[in-house]
């Protein structure tokens, strides 16, 4: 059985982008530090490259990068970081948090010199877990919504009243579409309330949550005669936001009979899980919502009400407020937000029938947060194809797939153009999104369809309106994508001290790695002089301009996180544009580099420094990093490295890996 140095599981809410996205990054970041990884998982469609028991037990450290419950109590006993997946969607904070969990073996003092923005997260921690509880309800609840809004959607192909026996456009067809549409859109709130309580107190917590979630729907049946409690009467429901009270109270609920049951006899196990915990927490969770029940529609309403204000105040204020929710973390909390308030919407606007003054809003607010959240990903594609030189190809080609990631509602394939350029990236987003939302509902748009992107368009009323506006999002989004891009592009083109033409990565070449840049006899005192010789000796042979420039690049990677590996190895890397060709210095000191941060703790004896031209950095870099942890892995290549002092047979052997 393979063992790993790190294992991880990631998983975002809806599992489609940002799962995958922390996934690659990781494994990037594990290469780069020369680790072995598994990466587990959770997708929309399950889990996947699921841990084993013994590769659990094997790991060195866990990284969890989740906004759903993946089941980390598998986890316990092994030194972990656990944060949201958005942490983990680049290759440098993968990294941060790969070294964070192989620090937390225990070592105080490397746990108390986190850095600021981590000590921030740990005191986050607990909305972090109530945000996890949250989103592991909510990625349960969209399928449903999903399936049975789009089923609902399209029985309206035969028209808008084709359900209804008595109307002139009645089909059999379409009426069970939408009957099987409905009962799909009824278990949004209970599904959704079920796997709230279920992340907090597993599955004993399903029974609560489930009642929970259509006690929410429901609410508190009043006999209209009597003006009293009556199984038979009517209730006020009070929704998705009952249903979010109601899947944490049945989770604490659960874990606090689990407390109070503590007590009783390790062999009366099976009587709590089958009769104690569903009997007391349904009883306990049922009395408290139907307490609630009043106060709880009453804020209800008020959130209706709230919102319908926002639609009452024009176009402008409601579509700004719905653009700049979905485009501000694309995918994250705050899309998150605004999408289920969409879907809520929706699914009280399906519930109130076509034609309603509650059907209008909903299906238009509905159509206003799709077109929100599909113009991101447009934005990229129009900006690589129309400013295609101020783009990396990596970027370019991320650009082009984002077209079809875009079309299909899925506004994650944005967020690696964001996270490069923050500002002002995600004004440009927000704009662009807000820009869509806002002529989508002045446009009076309906879509019935929760989900999908363009391929709903034949039951989106105004439908080429729709695509207008977001088309137009689009474009003025990627113009000014484009002009930035250009702006950043001749401003680094001026500063860059130039010489001559940058050449072509030389990664594959057979003497990338020269003789006379290998030196084998060295004697530093510190990992700084160690880097300092490196910067000197590549601008004395003409791969860089500045020393100084070149020593800052290799201690800002160095405080991103260490470079040393293990056995006494480390891959120094700098980007600049000081830098003028891709290249490779190696040092040896025999006695050892101390105060470089190793993760065997081990002295540096070989330093294969990597000097990379800032407009490589995103291919030469990550190519030539990857083939040199690859060949760290190999024992015979260490030996041969660690135990020669020929600088021609070390330079043959790492040009050999580089091949």
């Amino acid at each position: 059985m393979a063992k790993f140095d790190i294992i991880a599981a990631t998983g975002c809410p809806t599992g489609i982008a940002h799962t995958f996205m922390a996934k690659e990054a990781l494994e990037k970041a594990a290469a780069e530090r020369g680790l072995t990884i598994k990466v587990e998982t959770h997708g929309q469609v399950g889990v996947e490259n699921e841990l084993t028991k013994s590769e659990i037990a094997g790991a060195k450290a866990v990284v969890v990068a989740a906004d759903k419950d993946v089941q980390a109590e598998r986890f316990a006993g092994k030194p972990m970081v656990s944060v949201g997946v958005s942490k983990a969607l680049s290759v440098e904070a993968a990294g941060k948090l790969i070294d964070r969990a192989l620090a937390a073996k225990g070592d105080d003092t490397v746990a108390a010199a986190a850095d600021v923005e981590d000590e921030v997260e740990e005191k986050e921690s607990i909305g972090h877990v109530i945000y996890k509880h949250l989103m592991n309800g909510v990625s349960h609840m969209l399928v449903f919504v999903v399936a049975g809004g789009v089923l609902t959607a399209i029985s309206f192909l035969w028209g808008i009243t084709s359900f209804d026996s008595t109307a002139a456009d009645y089909n059999s067809f379409a009426a069970m579409l939408k009957i099987i549409g409905g009962i799909a859109m009824n278990l949004m709130v209970p599904v959704l309330s079920a796997y709230i309580a279920e992340s907090i107190g597993k599955r004993p917590a399903l029974v609560p949550g489930f009642v929970a979630g259509m006690i929410a729907i429901q609410g508190l049946p009043i006999n209209a005669d009597t003006g009293m409690i009556d199984a038979g009467g009517s209730g006020v429901g009070f929704g998705f936001l009952g249903g979010i009270v109601g899947g944490f109270l049945a989770g604490y609920v659960i874990l606090l009979l689990e407390k109070a049951f503590s007590k009783i006899p390790a062999s009366l196990n099976g009587l709590k899980a089958i009769f104690l915990y569903p009997l007391c927490s349904t009883a306990i969770v049922g009395l408290v919502m139907l307490g609630i029940s009043g106060p709880m529609a009453a804020i209800n309403q008020g959130m209706m009400d709230f919102l319908q204000s926002l639609g009452n105040s024009g176009p402008v204020i409601l579509g700004l407020a719905i653009g700049c929710m979905c485009a501000f973390d694309m995918g994250g909390p705050v899309n998150k937000a605004a999408y289920a308030t969409g879907t809520f919407l929706l699914g009280t606007a399906l519930e109130a029938g076509v034609g309603t003054e509650t059907y209008n809003f909903g299906t238009n607010f509905m159509a206003a947060v799709s077109a929100a959240c599909i113009v991101p990903p447009l934005i990229t594609t129009f900006a690589v194809v129309v400013g295609k030189k101020y783009f990396s190809q990596e970027d370019h080609d991320a650009g082009i797939v984002n077209l079809i990631l875009g079309c299909t509602h899925i506004t994650e394939g944005a967020i690696p153009f964001m996270t490069k350029n923050i500002w002002p990236v995600m004004p440009i987003m927000m704009l662009g999104s807000s820009i869509a939302s806002i002529l989508t509902i002045f446009f009076n748009v309906h879509d019935p369809a929760p989900h999908g992107g363009f391929l709903v368009l034949p039951v989106v009323e105004n439908g080429p309106l729709w695509v207008l506006a977001i088309l137009i999002g689009a474009v003025v989004g990627g113009i000014l994508f484009v002009a930035f891009k250009k702006y950043d592009f001749e401003k680094n083109q001026k500063a860059a001290p130039v010489a001559k033409p940058v050449e072509a990565p030389k990664a594959e070449a057979a003497d990338f790695v020269k003789v006379e840049n290998v030196f084998v006899a060295e004697d530093f005192a510190s990992r700084d002089e160690a880097l300092s010789f490196v910067s000197n000796q590549a601008v004395k042979a003409g791969i860089a301009s500045d020393a100084d420039a070149v020593m800052n690049a290799f201690l800002a990677r160095e405080a991103e996180g260490t470079t040393g590996m293990m056995e006494g190895f480390a891959i120094p890397h700098a980007k600049s544009d000081a830098i003028t060709e891709a290249a490779v210095i190696v040092v040896k000191d025999e006695s050892g580099v101390t105060g470089w941060d190793t993760m065997d703790g081990a002295p540096v004896n070989v330093a294969i420094a990597l000097l990379i031209p800032g407009a490589q950095a995103g291919t030469t870099h990550l190519k030539i990093l990857s083939k040199v942890a690859e060949a760290l892995m190999d024992e015979d290549f260490r030996a041969t490295v660690k135990g020669s002092t020929d600088a021609a047979e070390i330079a043959k052997t790492i040009n050999a890996r580089l091949v």
